[in-house]
């Protein structure tokens, strides 16, 4: 019978053959921990903290991991560095993050100070301005009916969140709220 109508099918249940599951405890650790880095690689990019980690819970012994590791960052499988660049790169653009959500993220990831601070370097000051000045005009339009106050009030949440600085983000809210038609609004923020 087959499984959509609900009933088992021949096939006994069990780990799927192949897997470090399947392997049991005779398993040579060097092709378990291969697997789960393969496994982890084949979901999207890792940092090789976020690697380590995924072996460290899988209780692979740490001279284990770090030889599988060290061999796949010499394939350049795994590349903190890239990873740090592409995710400032995909992140600015398609979330609208701001460099200090960006390092959030990247230290999160168990990405090194230094190699998210060379990505962070790439992000251009005026990209960064646009992408702010976007994503208001964006919000702005659905905030027609709101006062100017409760729009610039929640525009400037918004852009917190997204990391901007307190500075950048009351100049592109004031700026787009005055082209806006609405009246000017003036807040008192304590920039820190």
């Amino acid at each position: 019978m087959s499984r959509r109508s609900g009933q088992r099918s021949d096939v006994a249940d069990g780990p799927t053959p192949g897997s470090s599951a399947a392997a049991g405890p005779d398993a040579d650790p060097v092709e378990v921990a291969r697997a789960i880095v393969l496994r982890q690689l084949t979901n999207g990019p890792r940092t090789r903290a976020q690697l380590s980690l995924a072996l460290r819970r899988k209780s692979v012994p740490d001279d284990v991991a770090e030889q599988v590791l060290d061999r796949f960052s010499e394939l350049g499988y795994v590349d903190d560095e890239a990873f740090a660049h592409a995710w400032v790169q995909s992140r600015q653009v398609g979330k609208g993050l701001a460099r200090r959500a960006l390092a959030h993220e990247l230290r999160q990831r168990g990405v090194a100070d230094d190699t998210a601070r060379a990505a962070l370097d790439t992000v251009d000051p005026d990209a960064e301005r646009e992408a702010a000045q976007a994503l208001v005009r964006r919000r702005l339009a659905g905030m027609q009916a709101l006062a100017p106050e409760v729009a610039t009030r929640r525009l400037l949440g918004m852009l917190a969140r997204k990391g901007y600085p307190a500075g950048l983000a009351l100049t592109v809210v004031r700026e787009a709220v005055a082209h806006d038609g609405s009246a000017p609004v003036d807040v008192d923020l304590e920039i820190r």
